[in-house]
């Protein structure tokens, strides 16, 4: 702590938690990659799934702040990073405009995104925002009932990867805008193989998170599926879905014909280890904060390595 205090700017970069951003970019960038190899790659469908992908990141991560104040989930004691709500360098109606501002973005961009992928993009958009909000906000906070992990796994995981490849292999397979239905091979079976990888490392990046903040959470009665489960418990979820993220390669690999090039993202396994054996000894936050950055530095990169692999 120091005296000075930060610029907006900063603080604002605070709020959005860049360290995060990993999670949303990863998958749309698999989802790239796959459509290169595959021959129906877009750029203008691409693009906009990947800023849509970053708002609702940013949304979901502002909504998260000003609620987790309000409802007394952050408080002096916990070990994260600085929230701006809680700490007071920003009004909390501020933050709940800025959340409502970057959900709102994300809407407009989704409807190109849309218009594009029709009626089946439109409903699992509108699910997105909608699942966004209600991570911590809400009559039934996705969070605090132990369901924030499943959300992360679908959307930021297999929703993201299948839904990127979706609206380019439909701008160039079909042609025609805004189908009611899924067209065919436009959702193969490799696209989910693919996202499974990243619904894996996303949720682990949430996983250290609750880790770190368990007891802290659990004085203030948020359920998160790490108080439920515990720390032995929460530790095999991340060693389980490490293992799911590295077992896609292979698979693709050897069951779908890919070319050995797809096994690049093997090569981040020893940094995943560091990371592993930091999470299952460890429960202080000056240990996970770190160990969360890794992990979202281990997410970019296996992304960039499986998507380049898949390209060539």
């Amino acid at each position: 702590m120091t005296t000075a205090e930060p610029s907006r700017a900063k603080v604002w970069l605070m709020a959005a938690r860049p360290q995060t951003l990993p999670a949303g970019a990863a998958p749309v960038v698999v989802g790239v990659g796959l459509a290169v190899r595959n021959g129906v790659f877009s750029p203008l469908p691409a693009v906009a799934a990947l800023v849509g992908a970053l708002l609702i990141q940013v949304g979901t991560n502002l909504a998260n702040d000003y609620y987790d104040a309000v409802k007394g989930a952050d408080t002096d004691e916990r070990e994260g990073f600085t929230r701006v709500t809680q700490s007071g360098l920003v009004a909390p109606e501020r933050v709940r405009l800025a959340a409502a501002g970057s959900f709102g973005a994300a809407a407009l961009v989704g409807l190109y995104i849309a218009y594009i992928g029709g009626l089946p993009i439109l409903v699992v958009g509108i699910l997105a925002i909608l699942s966004g909000i209600a991570y911590t906000g809400g009559p039934y906070p996705l969070g605090y009932h132990g369901l924030g992990d499943l959300f992360v796994f679908v959307f930021f995981g297999v929703v993201a990867v299948t839904g990127t490849y979706y609206v380019q292999a439909v701008d160039v397979l079909v042609g025609s805008p805004f189908p009611l239905t899924v067209p065919p091979n436009t959702v193969p079976a490799e696209a989910v193989v693919a996202s499974l990888a990243m619904a894996g490392i996303s949720t682990n990046v949430l996983v250290v998170n609750n880790i770190r903040d368990m007891e802290t959470d659990r004085t203030a009665g948020k359920r998160t599926l790490a108080v439920r489960l515990g720390y032995r418990w929460s530790r095999v979820e991340y060693v389980a879905l490490l293992a799911l993220a590295y077992a896609a390669p292979p698979v693709l690999w050897l069951g779908y014909g890919f070319e050995p090039t797809v096994l690049a993202p093997l090569v981040t396994l020893p940094y995943a280890a560091i990371v592993t054996r930091t999470v299952l000894t460890r429960t202080d936050g000056d240990a996970l904060n770190p160990a969360l950055e890794q992990t979202g530095k281990l997410l970019a990169g296996f992304a960039v390595l499986f998507a380049v692999g898949m390209a060539v």
